[in-house]
């Protein structure tokens, strides 16, 4: 999983949702994503990701510290409970200003209107600084409006020593928590009607959860509390791949939905068409 600005590959990758009420932020959603990536272009890659939100700023982005294994943590503790059959169902800032920020081994441009993320390269080191595809742009431009879209540039050296980033945000719709898995390894547009290859946790959370509600993580006891503020004491999540295939998508489950606990309710959701 995962939209790249030239051909890589990604493996193991985990993705998280949680919807939460901050003490300071108020109801949010925090996103996490991790993957392996080996860049396999001769020069700067970067990862795409779209979030539901046109209200993110750099300071939204938490880092990890020295607790790099946090999104493997709450795989450990989905993965002890026995699986089953997904059942998956198909469904079809300032916008003006590109943001540019380094966060752990990434150079970030964050930008409302992805068609100006091109004049906003230059400020990306040049070990860093990549080749985008003007129709990738303009395909995110046409098919997330009201998104945020964030270029995450890397360089082949620190590709593999990454840590899970972890973003919050005000979401459009803060009871469908969605998770950006739509997928292209070649710089390309991606192609919404293909049948994709699958290697994902997909890991999901809710503060409004009953008792006995999903399975506790467990965290280091000397976490930063800026850091745990933002993460979830019990998670569900379930495990996509062994050589399975889907239709090139998101996925997204309903807030209620996920209080059921019931993770056969996730679906697969596509961008409107153009």
């Amino acid at each position: 999983m995962c939209i790249s600005t030239a051909e890589a590959a990604f493996s193991g990758t985990i993705l998280y949702c949680g919807r939460q009420h901050h003490p300071l932020h108020g109801l949010i959603h925090v996103m996490g994503y991790q993957n392996t990536a080996v860049n396999l272009s001769d020069g700067p890659n970067a990862m795409l990701l779209h979030l539901p939100t046109r209200q993110l700023t750099p300071e939204q982005f938490v880092s990890a510290g020295r607790t790099g294994d946090v999104l493997h943590r709450m795989v450990a503790a989905v993965e002890t409970v026995p699986a089953e059959d997904d059942g998956i169902v198909w469904m079809c800032g300032d916008p003006q200003h590109v943001q540019v920020f380094d966060h752990d081994v990434y150079t970030v441009l964050l930008a409302a209107d992805p068609t100006l993320i091109p004049a906003a390269l230059s400020q990306v080191p040049p070990h860093r600084r990549p080749d985008i595809n003007p129709d990738l742009l303009r395909f995110y431009a046409d098919h997330f409006p009201d998104h945020t879209i964030a270029v995450c540039c890397f360089d082949n050296a620190d590709a593999q020593h990454a840590k899970p980033l972890l973003v919050w945000y005000p979401p459009h719709d803060p009871d469908r928590l969605v998770l950006p898995a739509l997928d292209s390894h070649t710089g390309e547009v991606p192609d919404l009607d293909a049948a994709v290859a699958v290697d994902h946790w997909v890991l999901l959370s809710t503060d409004q959860a009953s008792s006995g509600w999903g399975v506790p993580v467990d965290y280091p006891r000397n976490m930063r509390h800026s850091l745990r503020a933002f993460l979830p004491d019990t998670v569900v999540g379930r495990y996509y791949g062994q050589g399975r295939t889907l239709l090139n998508g998101d996925f997204a489950i309903g807030h209620d939905d996920l209080l059921t606990g019931d993770l056969d309710r996730i679906k697969r959701l596509q961008p409107t068409r153009c």
